[in-house]
């Protein structure tokens, strides 16, 4: 279970960089404030955290048990937010701002067959990026999420991505490097999503709607059925 990330600390070293691996657990709150105080003992202080632990409990709705749907939301929603809280406690100590990088999911934003624990981790991935967002602005700390469409170690046994090379975590690792950069500036909140060679934002947006006409302003369900068009509508 140890060799991918010792195996990622071979390269950087390699490449002339330096790297410490971290084995916690980052669904626990003694496995978080541990990984921060890794980083704090390798390097001194931290200001960048990418949040980017995953795992996939595939299972169709009606199939999916227990066991599934706690692992999933324990490492990808909970150690998200643990992994952030200890680090962003350590940037206030430090007090000269930083950024955290989270990472959410088109399945989070859409749906996807198959995925309800995974798709509802994502999606509570992002309401969490938008309220740290808003919270942290007063400590000068950015706060965004990736949403990257990538064959990597979790994603590889997907049909989806066997018969393609061109989704590669090449083109998402840039996308990181930017949030977690000075380039990303006061940009927080947002959501920027990455397949292969395209990027583009997700949305959550709101329709004009549309006002009930009478005086008392309460809507019957008949109503709403006879004007679903004109509430939905863009």
């Amino acid at each position: 279970a140890d060799a991918p990330a010792k195996k990622v600390v071979e390269e950087i070293r390699a490449a002339g960089g330096t790297a410490v691996a971290s084995f916690h657990d980052v669904s626990t709150a003694e496995g978080a404030t541990g990984l921060v105080e890794a980083a704090v003992a390798a390097f001194g202080r931290v200001d960048v955290v990418v949040n980017n632990a995953g795992i996939l409990r595939d299972k169709t709705f009606l199939k999916m048990d227990e066991a599934m749907w706690d692992a999933v939301v324990a490492v990808h929603l909970k150690g998200t937010f643990l992994v952030s809280q200890a680090a962003v406690k350590q940037m206030i100590a430090q007090g000269e701002g930083g950024r955290v990088v989270n990472t959410t999911s088109v399945s989070g934003m859409l749906g996807n067959f198959g995925q309800t624990n995974y798709s509802a981790a994502k999606a509570g991935i992002y309401g969490l990026t938008r309220t740290m967002s808003i919270e942290l602005q007063k400590h000068k700390i950015t706060v965004n999420a990736l949403a990257p469409i990538a064959k990597t170690r979790m994603t590889e046994d997907l049909p989806m991505f066997q018969s393609t090379s061109s989704l590669g975590p090449e083109h998402v690792a840039p996308a990181a490097l930017f949030l977690a950069s000075d380039l990303c500036g006061e940009r927080t909140g947002h959501v920027l999503a990455v397949a292969g060679a395209r990027m583009y934002a997700f949305k959550v947006v709101e329709t004009p709607g549309k006002f009930k006409d009478d005086a008392g302003g309460v809507w019957t369900a008949r109503e709403i059925a006879d004007h679903w068009d004109a509430i939905v509508k863009a």
